[in-house]
This record gives structure tokens, sequence and C-alpha cells, in this order.
């Protein structure tokens, strides 16, 4: 016999909704991969006011944080309110091989684009190969 109304699952999102303090970060997914001679990184941030998001760099430390605020309109019955509305979070540390002056970053469409550059230091360069055998060469 199929069961269509389940307590638990009810009790689980009822739960979910009275434990949930909005005051505890929500979960922002990020990506980061690194491309050409900068990294970049992509953080889902929909329905974040932009003047409310803050990125910063302290030492070594990237920091990320951005609100968003609930639905607060007056006499409507909600049916469903599964959007989290409360403060964002995410913290990362950045390597000696970042440019830390030279963060920018950008947010469109409800995504955050931050893009890190690498330093001068950690580029790939070429060393030239003395020879002390060509140095006599030229010597003579």
């Amino acid at each position: 016999m199929a069961l269509t109304f389940d307590p638990f699952s009810q009790l689980d999102r009822f739960a979910a909704s009275v434990l949930d303090s909005v005051r505890a970060p929500r979960l922002m997914p990020v990506d980061l991969f690194r491309d050409g001679e900068q990294y970049v990184l992509h953080a889902d941030l929909p329905g974040v006011d932009p003047g409310s998001i803050d990125v910063d760099v302290d030492g070594g430390q990237l920091t990320i944080r951005a609100q968003r605020t609930a639905d607060s309109r007056e006499g409507v019955r909600w049916l469903a309110r599964e959007r989290g509305a409360g403060s964002f979070l995410r913290q990362f540390t950045l390597g000696d091989g970042v440019d830390v002056d030279k963060i920018s970053a950008n947010y469109e469409s409800g995504v955050l684009s931050v893009l890190i550059p690498v330093s001068e230091r950690a580029k790939p360069r070429k060393i030239e190969v003395e020879s002390t055998e060509r140095r006599q060469a030229i010597d003579a």
C-alpha cells in the first residue's frame, strides 16, 4: 500500500524550519579554477543585494560575505518558503603565488566572480643555462 502522506518528511521539514537560525551562515557553492595567468572563483549568490556583498583580503585570507533579506510581505499566506534568508560567508586561504593587490570582483546574474591574478614571481619563466666551455671559447 502506497503512503501519500509521509509524517516523517513533514516533521523533518518543520524541524528544519524551526531550528534553522537566520544567524548561521548559509551555503555558498563555489567553483574555483585557474585560467592562464589568474585564478577564477565563481560563487552562487542568487537574490542577494549587490550592495550587501563584501569581498576583502586580510593577509593571506580572502573573505566573501553577503546578505539576503527575507521577503516580508504583509497579509499573504505562505504555501512554501524554501529560499533561505540570512548571511553568507566563505573564507579561502591564499598562497604566496597570487597578487592580492590586483584582485577584482564582479556580480552578475546572481553569480559573484572573483579574479585572482597570479603574481609575477609565481609565473613560469625561462632560465638561461650558461656553459663554462662557451665562456672560455669567447675569452680566447
